[in-house]
């Protein structure tokens, strides 16, 4: 059983063009490491969408496009006491006036993990995928289309988790899939409301590269009209100390 629960997503918006560098300090250095003390917070990466993988992407709908970075914590439970805990660490950074105030949260909240999958070459398992150093991610954000046939629609799901996933794993550079949903249990007035999935394909070639490979697999999930794709592309990790993709 993975001890993994819940991923808590931030798709995060730099509102001055200036203040690139001085938010990955902030955050790198100072905001995430934070977050660690507290008992479910499993593990914590952010990626970015440099220009080259802001014009890779696929789809790129409002407010998801102007996210320049994403961050992904993984937690444990008891899922409750992680997310107040959790909470409560951002406010009281943000009251000693450790908080960046540059940025806005495009879409953001924690989302219910689904499965995992493994590439058969990098030997982890599943469930180690994320702790696997990667070169970066391809995510893919979706929501159920206006009038989606509800059998249909549950076809399409199993369809994720039982063929799509493993056949990602096949492309070369794609280290492993994880798939997450949001869930009426996850809602919170400061979270971004919706019904949505979020796939993380993890990555260990570039991701440009893998990011025209996977193209035609992932336009397949969209081919029937079921959902409606809000967001699809390569981001790069985030490296410490090397943060002038937007200088």
């Amino acid at each position: 059983m993975n001890k993994v629960k819940v991923g808590f997503f931030s798709f995060t918006e730099i509102t001055d063009p200036s203040e690139h560098r001085a938010y990955n300090e902030w955050h790198q250095l100072d905001h995430m490491p934070e977050q660690y003390p507290i008992d479910g917070i499993v593990f914590g990466q952010r990626w970015v969408s440099t220009p080259a993988c802001a014009a890779a992407r696929l789809v790129a709908e409002e407010p998801v496009a102007a996210a320049h970075y994403m961050t992904l914590y993984l937690m444990a439970d008891p899922i409750d006491v992680t997310l107040r805990e959790f909470a409560d660490v951002g406010q009281q950074l943000r009251a000693l006036g450790r908080f960046h105030l540059h940025r806005n949260a495009v879409l953001t909240g924690p989302h219910q993990w689904l499965d995992a999958h493994a590439a058969p070459r990098v030997l982890v398992g599943p469930d180690a995928v994320p702790y696997r150093p990667n070169r970066g991610v391809y995510v893919i954000v979706e929501e159920p289309a206006d009038g989606a046939d509800p059998e249909a629609l549950d076809a399409w799901i199993r369809s994720l988790h039982e063929s799509w996933a493993d056949r990602a794993c096949a492309v070369p550079g794609v280290v492993g899939v994880w798939q997450f949903a949001s869930s009426p249990k996850l809602r919170g007035p400061s979270w971004t409301a919706g019904h949505r999935r979020i796939t993380v394909c993890y990555l260990d070639d570039a991701p440009l590269t893998v990011a025209d490979a996977l193209a035609p697999l992932v336009r397949e999930r969209w081919a029937d009209g079921l959902v409606r794709p809000v967001y699809a592309g390569p981001l790069e990790t985030v490296v410490p100390y090397q943060w002038d993709w937007f200088d």
